[in-house]
């Protein structure tokens, strides 16, 4: 809302008389010349911000017909993608490649193991120990050359466990071992296969 000023004859400039919301009136007051009220004040706006208010949103030389974005380029791979995105899915997609080509060869390792070995293991393993191992080479295959150092990393714990459990049997440090721990003395020689088999396949 403005300000309503009013002149006398003197030449003097006042702000008008006005009425407070209770009724009451202001009375009228001299104001210099030169003055500008609080709400007429302009914002301070510092250099940054004015540049910026003023600067057009298209850039320099582009119409507002020209405006109307257009599709992205496609260089190579994804569109609107910088350099280095770009070069990384390169990468990713190379590394996929590298990777399917290690798990064919694995698999087909894995299935020349199986072949052979099979017709040795039939009379000396039980059916219900076999159903377990079954499934175990088709893992490596599936898992990243991370997962099977820590795969690796696992099973020589637990294999080295079981010697030192061993050890304290032998001594005599425990003289009852209990039903778990025959367990784990059962599974070392599977335990050693399947790290054997991660070796290779690393």
């Amino acid at each position: 809302m403005a300000t309503p000023y009013v002149t006398d004859e003197t030449g003097g400039k006042y702000i008008a008389s006005t009425q407070r919301p209770d009724g009451t009136w202001r009375k009228q007051r001299k104001v210099k010349e030169g003055y500008v009220p609080q709400e007429e004040v302009p914002v301070y706006e510092n250099k940054y911000v004015k540049f910026f208010k003023s600067k057009p949103e298209l850039p320099p030389g582009l119409s507002l017909e020209a405006g109307v974005p257009a599709p992205p380029r496609l260089d190579s791979g994804e569109p609107g993608l910088s350099k280095t995105a770009k070069r990384n899915l390169k990468r990713k997609e190379k590394r996929r490649q590298q990777q399917g080509k290690g798990a064919a060869e694995t698999l087909s390792r894995t299935l020349d193991k199986v072949s052979l070995k099979e017709p040795a293991q039939l009379p000396s393993v039980p059916p219900a120990p076999r159903a377990a191992p079954a499934t175990n080479p088709d893992k490596p295959d599936t898992l990243s050359t991370t997962e099977k150092a820590k795969k690796i990393k696992n099973l020589k714990k637990k294999l080295r466990q079981i010697v030192e459990l061993q050890q304290r049997i032998q001594s005599g440090e425990i003289s009852h071992p209990s039903r778990e721990q025959l367990e784990k003395l059962a599974r070392r020689g599977a335990l050693e296969e399947e790290l054997e088999d991660l070796e290779l396949g690393l």
